[in-house]
């Protein structure tokens, strides 16, 4: 197959657009649609080159499938391009999202809570579905599952932030022990035009704004550069992407009391009914958090916060990925940390989801039935969000 010809970065803006306008599913949907979209209807890409470009995505942390459409755009139209497909690709659904924050506030009476309660309901089914997917491909073994629990337990003994952390590490040892095997020798595929200078000093501003944001919200005391710090932290820590923001977010925002739970898990349950990245459930709690600006400007800096990290990762491990990724340790690693993963995720579904959203038997009994209409119908989530919605409002009026 022979590539086509650079594009211009309107057209990269453009066909993200449709883009973000169109996917609905989640990480591994997108995958889907941008492959059909780039390798065998526009060609942009050769397959082995889009599959090499997944696998960086998967091994670094931050939103999968968006870091694969920076990384097409900057392989298409440059830096520019990068830019181009974020953009176009994250605007729509963020702007549903802050839309729903502004209009969160007029539900009121037993209809409006009943709706949100179908949507915190909804987002129990969402994240066990998740859950159940993952630990499948995550943890296919007696050793991967060993590291999920212990990460689970790490993450309810130690709350917050701090415990995630911790998890991931001991998944990322575990796996360098547990886990490590045979690495096929392939030819190299990422070709970017990125100097190493560029790569490095990518990787060199990741870690100074990771590890000097704290150290800046503590000595400036403004609320901006703590909301700004607390979702930079969150979304260096996303390995999978997707519904593993979650608890990284609930941490980051729910426990400091800028979001209450119920809030969260409304605006999360409506994430699942938009297209585009889960990511931008970032720009609704932005707006809706009692820290930093709020509104819209509170939304935009939750949501190039979360997203930064992922892509100074990407720029800045492109350069090196060739070589690195034939290391048995480096490919060991990943298969511990994502097995970690798994175990934060169960924590999370427990609490805050389960133990905030189902409160009685009908509870429990709508969250089934959008699990089974998931996992078994595999109804589409927009379309179980809707369900549920109207199971709440039922629920609200009766």
């Amino acid at each position: 197959m022979t590539p086509a010809p650079r594009s211009t970065v309107w057209e990269v803006f453009r066909v993200f657009l449709k883009l973000g306008s169109t996917s609905f599913g989640g990480p591994i949907a997108h995958l889907g649609y941008f492959r059909t979209e780039f390798v065998d209807r526009r060609r942009w890409m050769e397959d082995r080159e889009y599959a090499d470009l997944v696998a960086l995505a998967q091994f670094l942390p931050g939103p999968a499938s968006s870091q694969v459409g920076f990384g097409v755009g900057l392989l298409r139209a440059g830096a520019w391009g990068a830019v181009a497909a974020f953009v176009a690709f994250t605007l729509p659904s963020a702007a549903l999202m802050v839309a729903f924050a502004y209009g969160a506030a007029w539900f009121e009476g037993p209809v409006g809570d009943g709706l949100l309660e179908g949507l915190k309901i909804v987002a129990v089914a969402i994240v066990a579905q998740a859950v159940w997917g993952m630990a499948r491909t995550l943890t296919p073994d007696a050793r991967r599952a060993a590291i999920a629990v212990v990460a689970l337990i790490a993450t309810i003994v130690l709350a917050g932030s701090a415990g995630q952390i911790v998890a991931i590490a001991l998944g990322a040892v575990g796996g360098a022990i547990l886990c490590r095997t045979a690495v096929e020798d392939r030819p190299d595929m990422l070709r970017f035009p990125v100097p190493r200078g560029v790569g490095i000093a990518c990787l060199v501003l990741f870690v100074v704004l990771l590890v000097g944001g704290p150290l800046f919200v503590t000595a400036t005391g403004s609320g901006g550069f703590a909301l700004f710090d607390a979702f930079y932290r969150a979304g260096s820590l996303v390995f999978g992407g997707g519904h593993v923001v979650l608890p990284l977010l609930q941490a980051e925002v729910v426990g400091p009391g800028w979001v209450s739970d119920a809030v969260f898990l409304a605006g999360y349950g409506a994430a699942q009914a938009v297209p585009g990245p889960l990511f931008t459930f970032a720009a609704y709690l932005g707006a809706v958090a009692d820290t930093g600006p709020g509104g819209v400007w509170g939304a935009l800096i939750a949501l190039v916060a979360v997203f930064l990290p992922g892509f100074l990762l990407l720029v800045g491990v492109l350069p090196f990925w060739n070589s690195f990724r034939r290391r048995p340790g480096a490919q060991a690693i990943m298969k511990g940390a994502n097995a970690a993963v798994v175990g934060i995720l169960a924590s999370a579904l427990y609490s805050p989801v389960f133990t905030t959203a189902i409160t009685g038997p009908a509870p429990f009994a709508l969250g089934v039935v959008c699990f089974v209409l998931l996992v078994s119908f595999r109804v589409a989530p927009w379309v179980v969000v809707l369900v549920g919605a109207a199971g709440g409002v039922l629920l609200g009026v009766l």
